[in-house]
């Protein structure tokens, strides 16, 4: 199966694809330019800064979204309105990468050092009370987290490991258990969860986004013309559509041209709807 391209490079480097009807569809982050990027029902691309760095975001229960900055989060009003929460560490070395919410409607972002030095990272969870716990230590570059159609699993991606990780979850113990879901030849970016169970992955360097069945076995895989590929989540009519964004990244000016660009392909299954935000 092969990925359509539905936008020119739009980002530098294209990251967190979620689709909600809440705000009316797609949003995915580019995260150096500090902006949210919106798909309109007629292919055109809007954008909206709302800092330095945009790592992660997803939808509110009652409006608006939960996203996460360089060094910690804001919560976006209903109105539009902006609201950054106090800073969670000062040191400027390290920004917050990928993220999701859990069954419970709590929202996790990790970190990563921006030279990628091994044990830096960490994974943070913003509760709805708006207190923040690190759940995670001693990771590289926290990317990809979603949970099974039960919610009874979560699936996350510590990148330089070349695997998936998989961890029981209940909202008492929170993620417990990690233990290794699949082994991946390459470099496991974000992902996403479909509601068969199936965790499909996006391989950063590799040029695909992959499909593991519940029991961890390769059995799909999209190719995509541009090698960085960072992100996919599914949308459309029915969940039905897998989106894939892209990442420039490191790229010499003409090197690699379709990069940054978002694409799409239609995989014969559906998604689960987002997860979103209970504050």
């Amino acid at each position: 199966m092969r990925a359509e391209r539905i936008t020119d490079p739009v980002a530098d480097h294209g990251e967190g694809p979620v689709w909600s009807p809440s705000w009316g569809g797609l949003r995915w982050v580019d995260i150096p330019a500090g902006d949210i990027l919106s798909l309109g029902a007629d292919g055109t691309v809007g954008r909206r800064h709302v800092g330095s760095v945009v790592a992660a975001t997803r939808p509110r229960r009652g409006g608006g979204a939960v996203i996460a900055l360089e060094r910690g989060f804001a919560l976006e009003g209903a109105d539009g309105g902006l609201a950054p929460l106090a800073e969670l560490w000062t040191e400027d070395t390290i920004r917050m990468n990928d993220g999701g919410c859990d069954p419970d409607g709590r929202f996790y972002c990790g970190s990563m050092a921006y030279d990628q030095r091994p044990g830096a990272a960490s994974l943070y969870l913003l509760d709805v009370d708006l207190t923040t716990h690190v759940v995670l230590t001693g990771l590289t570059v926290s990317n990809g987290l979603d949970w099974s159609p039960d919610g009874s699993r979560a699936y996350f991606n510590d990148t330089p490991t070349r695997s998936i990780s998989v961890f029981d979850y209940d909202r008492q113990s929170g993620l417990t258990g990690r233990r290794v879901f699949a082994a991946v030849d390459g470099h496991p970016d974000g992902l996403t969860v479909d509601a068969e169970g199936g965790v499909w992955t996006a391989l950063f360097g590799g040029g695909v986004v992959q499909r593991y069945s519940p029991d961890g076995k390769l059995d799909a895989v999209i190719e995509v013309p541009v090698k960085q590929v960072t992100a996919c989540t599914f949308g459309g009519a029915g969940r039905t559509e897998l989106f894939i964004t892209t990442s420039r990244e490191g790229l010499q000016p003409g090197e690699d041209p379709l990069a940054g660009s978002l694409f799409k392909a239609v995989p014969g299954v559906h998604g689960l709807p987002v997860r979103e935000f209970a504050k």
